[in-house]
């Protein structure tokens, strides 16, 4: 079988590289080509068509200021479906370009599976008509998205979540505390707080004092900033004088007693480590900005393990109620011998129940081959 695989960022990388090792398992001929990273050409031992590092833009100014390269990079990608004819197309996130891509795939009648989807059940869920038009399969990494899937029409399939399993296959070969602390010269007398202020530059500029403040308000604790990969230790010095361990996050969040961490895929991560933590998001922190956040978000909650476990397991601070004071009261009650740290924990295991032990990637490979076996045979 034939299989074009297209992802637009290092994330994507990661889960699609999973992905093509688990088809490999299910069709040893299986042939590939694809957009994406360092990690998908080590599993088909070939170069992408292009890297992601040439179509990653974040911010509708970046991708208007790159938009002709990103267009020549589409073209170029249609090209390749027409002239090589996979089997399948497959997605992996990156919606704003894959989805312009599944409909030229749909056109040259080549199935369309989405592992990874769009986030369209939080906001802009006009991209579900796209998805219904030309997606033949979602294959859905979030139990709560099947529903919303069905309900639109889609054909969608519960995998797994892939989180789960690389989380687990980290923790059973983490450097023991004592060792991560002596290699970083930390105190082992003294619980770690985990600052994880995001991985862009406008994430850490507001969330970041907030943490140092709060911080600074316990004493007790040992407060470690997780450096973000690319981002230059000065930028953090600009925002606190807390130590930094750059490229460490997962060790940094699996030895601390609690975290501080900006909303985004890294409160899945902490949960599924099992470290209590407040989630923030500052922006510019008006009460405006929360109540129209409010209206354009379709869901009840931003965080993943709330949405996962279908109620409030982690408290959200978000915007006007990202303050000192506020996140600080939040953080006092998850430390240890608080009075919510084991409702935390309670919770983070009734989310993993949720998610199920499937291994995603296996799960999502196994359903594809058999659904294009299926057509061949016809």
């Amino acid at each position: 079988m034939k299989f074009f695989v297209s992802a637009g960022e290092a994330s994507g990388d990661i889960h699609a590289a999973q992905l093509i090792r688990r088809l490999k398992g299910h069709d040893p001929k299986a042939e590939f080509r694809f957009l994406g990273g360092d990690l998908m050409c080590g599993e088909t031992g070939c170069e992408p068509l292009v890297h992601y590092r040439e179509m990653a833009y974040m911010g509708f100014s970046e991708v208007l200021r790159h938009l002709p390269s990103l267009l020549s990079i589409l073209k170029r990608a249609k090209g390749e479906l027409a002239s090589w004819c996979p089997d399948a197309l497959i997605l992996v996130d990156y919606p704003s370009f894959n989805l312009k891509l599944a409909k030229e795939a749909h056109r040259l009648g080549i199935p369309v599976y989405y592992y990874i989807s769009p986030k369209v059940w939080a906001w802009k869920e006009y991209r579900v008509r796209q998805m219904r038009r030309y997606v033949d399969k979602v294959l859905s990494i979030l139990p709560f998205e099947v529903d919303f899937f069905r309900r639109h029409g889609l054909e969608v399939a519960y995998v797994g979540n892939p989180s789960r399993e690389e989380v687990d296959e980290r923790l059973a070969s983490l450097e023991n505390r004592d060792d991560f602390f002596l290699r970083h010269g930390l105190d082992s007398s003294r619980p770690l707080l985990a600052l994880v202020p995001g991985s862009r530059l406008g994430e850490i500029r507001n969330n970041l004092p907030v943490m140092d403040v709060v911080a600074s308000r316990h004493p007790e604790m040992q407060p470690v900033i997780a450096g973000a990969p690319g981002i230059d230790a000065e930028v953090y010095r600009q925002y606190s004088s807390i130590p930094v361990i750059k490229g460490e996050t997962f060790s940094l969040m699996a030895h601390a007693s609690a975290a501080l961490v900006t909303s985004g895929t890294a409160t899945l991560e902490a949960a599924l480590i099992g470290v209590p933590q407040v989630a923030l998001y500052r922006a510019n922190g008006s009460r405006f900005s929360y109540e129209l956040f409010k209206r354009i978000l379709k869901v009840p909650y931003v965080t993943l393990p709330n949405l996962i476990a279908g109620r409030e397991i982690i408290r959200e601070m978000l915007l006007h109620r990202c303050t000192p004071d506020l996140v600080d009261a939040e953080l006092t009650r998850i430390l240890p011998g608080g009075q919510g740290r084991d409702a935390m924990l309670a919770g983070y295991a009734d989310m993993r129940r949720r998610l199920g032990d499937s291994p995603a990637a296996d799960e999502a490979a196994k359903v594809i081959v058999e659904d294009i076996a299926g057509r061949l045979a016809v």
